[in-house]
């Protein structure tokens, strides 16, 4: 297993060992061993999954304190466009943010510590998207930014995603408070 640091502090790309022959393939999603030996001691409490057609587009999502979220994310099959923004105002790159092709095919994982809004759309039909969670969801402390804003300006490579209602009320980074 092999970790990439990326530009911004703390967010990581993991790139698991994976080991296939004329049946198929075989590789460890995450071991607490590998991931501590790698800095990563996060102890995970919930698994997620969704399903998505293509171009669809869900984010971007962030718990508040204290049910703030440690996200190990990856595509079981399908693609996904991932992208992560970082939300912790002492950080030099407050604002900035990360993407990566994820996908069943790849394998990559994406480590996204506390403090950042996370999203994704869909690059093909039928897209299952699985992550961990260290916190247990708190709908009190669900919180979200515009896909599309304009301070953020990042290039999801997509025309007309498809929304849900509930993200298209997300509100804009300007008027965004970090609590992290």
């Amino acid at each position: 297993m092999e970790v990439k640091q990326t530009f911004i502090e703390g967010l990581k790309v993991i790139i698991p060992d994976v080991f296939g022959d004329k049946r198929g393939y075989f590789f460890e999603a995450y071991s607490l061993r590998k991931f501590k030996d790698m800095g990563i001691d996060t102890v995970f409490v919930q698994d997620n999954e969704s399903m998505s057609s293509k171009n669809v587009l869900r984010g971007l999502h962030f718990q508040k304190p204290p049910y703030a979220q440690d996200k190990l994310v990856r595509v079981v099959s399908g693609a996904v466009y991932d992208v992560a923004v970082d939300l912790r105002k002492d950080s030099p790159t407050y604002g900035k943010h990360f993407a990566a092709v994820l996908s069943g095919e790849n394998k990559h994982m994406l480590y996204i510590p506390k403090g950042f809004a996370h999203g994704f759309l869909t690059l093909e039909d039928n897209t299952v998207f699985a992550y961990k969670c260290s916190e247990f969801y708190n709908k009190q402390s669900e919180g979200g930014i515009m896909w599309n804003d304009k301070d953020l300006n990042i290039d999801w490579h997509a025309d007309n995603p498809v929304i849900s209602e509930k993200d298209t009320k997300n509100i804009s980074f300007k008027d965004f408070v970090s609590p992290f």
